[in-house]
This record gives structure tokens, C-alpha cells and sequence, in this order.
């Protein structure tokens, strides 16, 4: 299992599992970020942080140390 940091631009991965702290996973989970939802990796900032990802029909930019707490599985 990979982490959401680790993921290339222009691929998709399924969410496998949130990992953190309770404050965390409940930030990550309130921007839409759940369990089998798949994400599509659009754009990283040329120093790598922020990530732009394409979820449930809109654009999102998450931090790389919000990424890091993100397990994925690439499809």
C-alpha cells in the first residue's frame, strides 16, 4: 500500500484507510477523503507540497503531511 504523497500525476488510487490521530482523520474525512473513494492526482507543486487531487466531482489541494496520512491502493 502506497500513501497519497507517494502517487504519480495523472494516476488514480483508491482510499484503502486514514491513519493519525482522531483530529486528523476527522479533518481529512470532513473534506471528502473516505474509505473506497477514488482520487485522481492532478497537479503537485513544483517543491512537491501542496497536491491537487480531483475527488467526487471537484478540485481539492491537501497538504503533503495530510497526504503521508492517506493509504491508497493505485488502479
Amino acid at each position: 500500500m502506497n500513501t497519497l504523497d507517494k502517487i504519480k500525476i495523472g494516476s488514480t488510487a483508491r482510499v484503502d484507510k486514514i491513519i493519525g490521530d482522531s483530529p486528523t482523520k476527522r479533518r481529512i474525512m470532513d473534506m471528502g477523503i473516505t474509505k473506497n473513494t477514488e482520487v485522481f492526482v492532478r497537479k503537485v507543486a513544483p517543491l512537491g507540497d501542496p497536491i491537487q487531487i480531483s475527488l467526487r466531482g471537484y478540485e481539492l489541494t491537501i497538504r503533503k503531511e495530510d497526504a503521508k496520512n492517506i493509504r491508497v491502493e493505485e488502479i
